[in-house]
């Protein structure tokens, strides 16, 4: 190493943009949560409860 310790630290880093520091990710559509089927035709016909 050829800076001491005492060097490394007297000054701070580059600061980092606020925009630098979020991640963004695609949204997608959320799942069906009768995954297809009629709630509603099961319980008629007896299906699921």
């Amino acid at each position: 190493m050829s800076e001491s310790p005492d060097e490394r630290f007297r000054t701070l880093p580059e600061p980092v943009r606020l925009e630098d520091t979020i991640a963004t990710h695609p949204a997608s559509e959320p799942a069906d949560p009768d995954e297809g089927r009629n709630a509603e035709q099961d319980l008629i016909k007896g299906i699921g409860i």
